[in-house]
């Protein structure tokens, strides 16, 4: 039996596909949403969901919540005796899921499809699978979100639809799609978001406005953090769900024998909230322009998630789309009926013989190499992408390189997940050390293939023409996390340099932006800024405002040129 599970920040919710539909499992309660929160009990034992939720005010310290945002970190949290990662605690609550889905089902369930956000890399999807095992579960797909969304919807009418785009804001991630269905094919064409934006930062939005108003004296400094943070987190959440519904609500925290209140306005909050409301364009600008879709050509903008209740969210959305959303699925379901759509399809259930899915490769992979940096030498550490972001998958690419010094022995291909032009910014997720034939700087060429496919299992394949070589890759996350002492050594070395002229504000603001479109744009353009970048460089290397000054300002023209917002 395969089971579709959402694996949510907030909530989570399992589904299967039956009887030619998708359906929602509840859990022990009669709930179809369990709260995505473990705690400890005095006596060791594990409570999940709502009864664990419900000791998050009172216990703590002994209760965890939100911890989806920590996936794929060493972050720990101890709750009582015990030790547990975000993969454990995530582990604990997809047990629970399991337990409740075999009692509702009356039979084993071995495998599940489960969501993540469209913008988790490579070490937070395989702790999702890694979570998933933990549970007793073999993860036969990791399926992004906003995707299992769009085939929620498009599953309820099987029609063809001119590209819709899924707006998915939860508690934690915020993700968008730009989806196309014809000839009973549903085409993911780009998908972009933000890991650290949801629900719980708009909870901190309120608590820093009420935080003030109620203890102006100070007297809530006496109850513990821990508990007092617990206090104020709860009292943000109901007061937030009101505002969906009232033009004001009451921010109450009860402690030390009375009542600390004030109340919260719809305006306060809008304006207060206003620079995570302008967090949203962004990922939108990025699906529109990676899929070259105008903002006039779509068809819907379908919401999801329990954040686009929020009536300032559906306001921003109404003015930056010119027009008002769809509801047409449940945001809080559709995500677990669209996996579970996606374990029919894995089960080859027969009522969706004529539907297919085709997803996007979330994040540009590539490798680290150098490029010439005008002065006759190299500029090391910057990124050579080889499948672009959004590219359909399953994907196979090639990338060309070759040595930059003479009698070179060896070629250490280092590879990356994410943006940046610097790879620094981006994930590492493995290294190929690769012997090459000894010749003259640039006479030995290599080639880099990546094959990356629907489970997200990226295969690297080097090879050295010349002399026949090859080396074979598969990306398994073994990369540790600089440690303190690594991190406050670097600290000193660059405290220690003299000030340079691309140290200067104006001029850090436009490398700064041309970093920005570097990640925004794809194919040629981002070559284009990628040059622009090091010949900017160059300039600022002769450290002569003379030269530095109108390079600048002839690069910051080039970039409003090329980031004219002709999409929105």
């Amino acid at each position: 039996m395969i089971v579709g599970i959402d694996l949510g920040t907030t909530n989570s919710a399992i589904a299967i596909w039956r009887d030619g539909r998708a359906e929602l499992i509840p859990n022990a309660l009669g709930d179809t949403l369990t709260p995505s929160a473990v705690s400890v009990a005095e006596d060791g034992s594990v409570i999940v969901g709502m009864a664990a939720r419900d000791r998050q005010s009172t216990h703590p310290n002994a209760t965890a919540t939100a911890f989806k945002r920590y996936m794929g970190t060493r972050q720990t949290v101890q709750l009582g005796a015990t030790v547990f990662t975000a993969e454990d605690l995530s582990a604990v609550v997809l047990s629970s899921l399991k337990i409740d889905a075999e009692t509702f089902l009356g039979e084993p369930v071995t495998g599940a499809v489960i969501t993540v956000p469209a913008y988790f890399n490579d070490r937070q999807r395989k702790a999702t699978r890694r979570a998933g095992e933990l549970a007793g579960l073999k993860v036969e797909r990791l399926i992004n979100e906003p995707t299992a969304a769009a085939l929620a919807y498009g599953i309820q009418t099987r029609e063809e639809r001119e590209p819709f785009l899924v707006f998915d804001l939860g508690g934690g991630t915020f993700d968008v799609s730009i989806v196309e269905m014809f000839d009973g094919v549903m085409e993911v064409r780009a998908s972009a978001g933000d890991n650290r934006l949801g629900g719980e930062d708009f909870n901190e939005t309120v608590i820093d406005l009420a935080k003030r108003r109620i203890d102006p004296d100070g007297a809530l400094a006496a109850i513990d953090p821990v508990m007092l943070r617990e206090l104020l987190r709860a009292a943000a959440e109901r007061c937030r769900r009101r505002l969906t519904e009232a033009e004001e609500a009451p921010f109450t925290v009860t402690a030390l024998g009375r009542d600390f209140s004030t109340t919260i306005t719809t305006s306060e909050f809008e304006a207060q909230a206003a620079p995570l409301l302008a967090r949203l364009r962004e990922p939108v600008l990025r699906s529109l322009r990676d899929s070259d879709i105008r903002v006039d050509s779509l068809s819907e903008v379908i919401l999801v998630g329990g954040s686009t209740r929020m009536p300032a969210v559906r306001r921003t959305i109404t003015r930056m789309f010119g027009r008002f959303p769809s509801a047409a699925v449940h945001p809080d379901h559709a995500v677990a009926l669209g996996a579970a759509v996606q374990a029919g399809l894995k089960a080859r259930d027969a009522a969706l013989d004529e539907i297919r899915m085709t997803d996007v490769c979330p994040y540009t992979l590539g490798i680290d190499h150098s490029v010439a940096d005008g002065r006759g030498g190299f500029r090391h550490g910057i990124f050579s992408p080889i499948i672009e972001r959004n590219t359909p998958i399953p994907a196979s690419r090639v990338g060309w390189y070759q040595t930059i010094a003479d009698n070179q022995r060896q070629l250490e291909i280092q590879i990356y997940q994410g943006e940046a032009r610097e790879v620094q910014g981006n994930v590492k997720l493995g290294t190929v050390r690769m012997p090459v034939p000894a010749g003259r700087a640039g006479e030995v060429g290599i080639e880099v293939r990546f094959s990356y496919d629907t489970s997200g299992l990226l295969e690297v394949d080097v090879a050295v023409p010349l002399s026949g070589t090859q080396r074979n890759l598969v990306i398994v996350d073994d990369e540790d996390a600089p440690d303190k002492a690594e991190i406050a050594a670097r600290r000193d070395v660059l405290a220690a340099l003299k000030r340079h002229p691309r140290d200067e504000s104006h001029n850090r603001a436009v490398l700064a932006r041309a970093s920005r479109c570097y990640e925004a744009f794809i194919g040629d353009r981002r070559d284009l800024i990628g040059t622009w970048i090091t010949q900017f460089e160059a300039a600022l290397a002769t450290q002569d405002p003379r030269i530095i000054d109108p390079a600048r300002a002839q690069f910051d023209a080039a970039l409003n040129d090329l980031e004219g917002d002709r999409y929105l």
